[in-house]
């Protein structure tokens, strides 16, 4: 059986802007790397209804999951949440579920639950919460969509919490095999060898190292044993590695 497939959707004028670095897509392939299910698309937006409704709508559709970050906070431009449920045809407000836990947490620290941050409870009908251990404002999952906040460590809490209510595959096997050697020398072989291992990911990673061109060699599959049948198979071509 195949692993079920993924998508993350980043949200977020700062990311398209440059003003800061999305780290949430390359922890989230890892993770799901871990457990057995393939991350197959990450797709960037905008703070735009339209852009990020058509995008969840599209990603919802091809894909076993869909991962947001981003656009669950407490101002104006968070929209994340509204978006998700326009998207997927739920109606959205205040949930008391949500509510309770923003309560909790401000009591103890002795701030204002105001409207702002009351906004943070907004979650769609129908739709379960995800866990956020540091700042209390869940995140939530509806339909195939888990909607998570882009601060970082947030983020990987949620993403900690989500995971162990979805079910995986087999965990993805990956070994690299470094040639000194430039691609368009290693390119022939290589693809023979791939052909030959159909059920293999192979791909390959130039590099210049002190002057010397070479490639990165990487195999990933479900099978140990066959990842590793095909980079000996690849070593014994290159038995001198360029040297």
């Amino acid at each position: 059986m195949a692993n079920p497939t993924a998508a993350m959707l980043v949200i977020g004028d700062e990311i398209l802007s440059g003003r800061t670095q999305d780290s949430n897509s390359h922890h989230l392939a890892g993770e799901l790397t871990a457990r057995g299910i393939n991350l197959r698309e990450v797709r960037v937006v905008s703070d735009d209804r339209a852009a990020i409704v058509a995008a969840a709508r599209a990603l919802s559709a091809a894909y076993d999951h869909v991962f947001t970050s981003g656009g669950i906070g407490p101002t104006h431009d968070d929209i994340t949440a509204d978006c998700i449920a326009e998207a997927l045809g739920a109606s959205i407000d205040v949930r008391e579920d949500a509510r309770a836990l923003l309560v909790a947490h401000y009591a103890q620290q002795g701030t204002e639950l105001n409207e702002a941050r009351l906004r943070m409870a907004r979650v769609p009908d129908g739709a379960t919460l995800i866990d956020n251990p540091i700042s209390a404002a869940p995140g939530f999952t509806l339909g195939n969509v888990h909607v998570m906040a882009g601060v970082p460590a947030i983020f990987k809490a949620m993403v900690a919490s989500v995971l162990p209510t979805i079910t995986g595959g087999a965990p993805i096997v990956s070994r690299t095999l470094r040639l000194t050697r430039a691609e368009g020398e290693i390119a022939g072989p290589l693809g023979e060898l791939a052909q030959a291992h159909s059920d293999l990911s192979f791909g390959s990673y130039p590099f210049i190292q002190d002057g010397v061109l070479g490639s990165n060699i990487v195999v990933r599959g479900g099978n140990a044993a066959a990842v590793e049948a095909a980079i000996a198979a690849l070593a014994a071509l290159f038995p001198d590695n360029g040297a």
